[in-house]
Formats: structure tokens, sequence, C-alpha cells
């Protein structure tokens, strides 16, 4: 078997290859290049010290996520392709939220909620599926991703600190939902996964699997750190200084 996805999948990223290839498969898209570039600019041209710090690390981890072969590799795997959205709401998103200044951006339990139905949609097989055959929907998928998680973070940043523990708890809980169905349920869910898996020595179930556990465990972790960081905080030496929840 190829590895190859049909012909009705095309994944912004190219079609999913096999590991003797797909470290070759950079993606030098000259408008994605161009966008990095300016929001690299805009972060070293409007920011300084820490938040400067946070900005270039989102940037960075935005190229790992798009230019690196993580892409492509989300291709053929959709384990690969959950570390990808994990990378992009739990890595990315804070860091951009702690390069931006504080703003006001409504109800933090309304953010809450936006992170976590937009991220439960797009993982709906038919939703995916509709990402990985046109590259309009995959990028309004990106980008309704990251900015929900941006608006979330930012929300948390601003929130008292019960209420930022009790935030991060909750997508604790929804990533860790998430993937529990996926790892328990059995039968294949991703159609552009089902001829892109055996390259890999893994059936589609097992990689469905794979990605379920990589949501229920690490993901749903950086979620229980965060609000354990911001609880230590609350109660520790840190409370009488006034410190913030993130």
């Amino acid at each position: 078997m190829s590895g190859r996805a049909p012909a009705i999948w095309a994944p912004y990223c190219g079609p999913g290859l096999g590991p003797d290839d797909w470290l070759a498969r950079w993606n030098f898209d000259p408008v994605l290049i161009a966008a990095l570039a300016v929001g690299l600019g805009l972060v070293l041209w409007r920011t300084s010290g820490r938040e400067r710090t946070a900005g270039v690390a989102a940037v960075a981890v935005l190229a790992v996520v798009f230019v690196s072969p993580l892409c492509a590799l989300g291709s053929a795997l959709f384990a690969a392709r959950t570390v990808h959205h994990v990378l992009l709401v739990a890595v990315a998103a804070p860091l951009i939220a702690m390069s931006l200044p504080r703003l006001r951006v409504g109800p933090l339990a309304l953010a809450t909620a936006a992170q976590a139905v937009v991220f439960w949609a797009w993982h709906a097989p038919a939703a995916y599926g509709w990402a990985l055959s046109d590259d309009t929907v995959y990028w309004l998928m990106q980008i309704s991703l990251l900015g929900t998680a941006v608006w979330f973070w930012t929300a948390v940043r601003r929130a008292s600190a019960p209420g930022a523990v009790a935030a991060l708890l909750l997508a604790m809980v929804s990533m860790g939902l998430l993937g529990a169905l996926l790892t328990f349920t059995g039968q294949p869910l991703y159609a552009p996964h089902q001829l892109t898996t055996a390259a890999w020595g893994l059936s589609p179930l097992e990689d469905q699997q794979m990605a379920g556990l990589i949501m229920w465990a690490p993901a749903a972790a950086i979620y229980l750190a965060a609000a354990l960081g911001v609880l230590g905080r609350w109660i520790g030496p840190d409370a009488r200084a006034g410190a913030r929840p993130v």
C-alpha cells in the first residue's frame, strides 16, 4: 500500500507519505512564510522583555506546526494531526496571549465554552474530512482553533485566580473527554486516514487510539499544569505580592 490518500482528499500539506520521505517535506508556501515573517516583525517591533520572548516563541511554534515536516506527517497520521492541534491551542495560543496586552475580551465562561465547542466541532469526522479536502476550510479550521484558544488564554490571564483555575480544569476535562472517546471508540472515524497509516505499521484504529491518548494524557496535562501554577501563586508567597493568574 502506498500510504497515499485517495484523490478526494487533498490536504493543505499534501498527501500523506511514508516514513522514508516525510522528513523531506517542508512547507514553503510563500503566503504562509510571509504571514509568519509579518507576525515576527510585529512582535519585534511592538513588544519587549517577557512579551517579546513569548511572541518569538509563539512564531517558532507556528513554524513547527505549519512549515516543518509535522505538517506533512499530519496528512498521514491522525495522531500527528492531534499533536499539531495541541501545539496550536495549548502551546502557541498561551504564548500569543502572553505577548499581548491584558485586553478586555469578554466573559471567561464564554471563552472557555467557545474553545471547547470549536475544538470538538472540528474533530467531528465530517468536519475534519471537509478541512482535509479544501484549503479554505483547512485554514478556517486553523484560524478558529487558534483564535478561540487565544481568546481563552487571554481571558484566563485577566481572570481572578479561582476563575482561572476553574476554566483551566474545565478545559482539561473537555480535552480529556474527547481523548477518551477517541481511545475507546471501537472503529476508525476519520476517512482521510483510512489508507495512510499502513506505511507506518498502524491500522487506522490504532492511529486514532494513539491520537486519543495524546489528548487524554499530555494535552490535558498542560491545562492541569497551568491550573496548578495559578493555584500555587494564589495560595503561595506570590499571593501577597498581588500576582496575576498567568
